[in-house]
């Protein structure tokens, strides 16, 4: 797994040829690239959309922290509601709405966990602050006030007052392996470039379609 910047390929795109593009994951990439360099704020952002057990949608903000041709990465708590509902139903869909650059990339499929070595090595990555709120909160679980959240803090912070933070058992990450990605691109008139590119399952061939705005 690379972070969110650092996948190589033998021939990065542009943004003028995105529709000449044979296969997602490069363009995805080049894009990314540009939007690092434009928005103000957390290119990586993503909206991350699931569903509850009565099929009523839920999404999110969440970070990308990392993506190569095995899918998209993030991390969270297990318990939190994003984590109870992937594991009922480990489907889900991304948006990247890159403001600046006036384009969006949409993403649909089957959600896996990372695995506990891939949990672990980003967990190390975190600032020392992040990973004791880690242990301190409970996400998407009732909270009584915010000075006991600030409780919570201090009594993990003064429990690893030294040494290295472990990660916590309930906190991880998923991979979204996608069978659809869509690119769009603003145009004047509401005349917007769609390109889709669709796959019946990880590792089967891509197929690309030109779509209506």
């Amino acid at each position: 797994m690379t972070d969110t910047t650092s996948m190589k390929h033998q021939t990065p795109l542009t943004s003028g040829d995105f529709t000449a593009a044979d296969e997602p994951f490069a363009l995805f990439e080049a894009w990314l690239n540009e939007a690092v360099k434009s928005e103000p704020n957390d290119p990586n952002a993503m909206a991350l959309a699931t569903v509850d057990p009565d099929g009523l949608p839920d999404v999110r903000m969440v970070l990308m922290k990392g993506f190569d041709t095995e899918g998209f990465v993030f991390y969270s708590h297990i318990a939190s509601q994003k984590g109870r509902e992937l594991a009922a139903n480990p489907k889900a869909a991304l948006l990247f709405h890159w403001k600046s650059l006036r384009r969006q990339v949409r993403i649909r499929g089957n959600v896996t966990p990372v695995t506990d070595a891939e949990a672990d090595a980003y967990f190390a990555t975190r600032p020392k602050q992040a990973q004791i709120g880690a242990w301190a909160s409970k996400q998407s679980q009732e909270l009584e006030s915010r000075f006991a959240f600030e409780q919570a803090i201090a009594k993990v912070a003064a429990k690893y007052v030294i040494g290295e933070v472990p990660r916590p058992p309930g906190w991880s990450g998923w991979r979204i392996t996608p069978v659809r990605i869509e690119f769009w691109h603003d145009r004047p008139f509401r005349l917007h470039d769609r390109i889709e590119f669709r796959r019946d399952a990880a590792g089967q061939p891509w197929s690309k379609t030109r779509m209506y705005p």
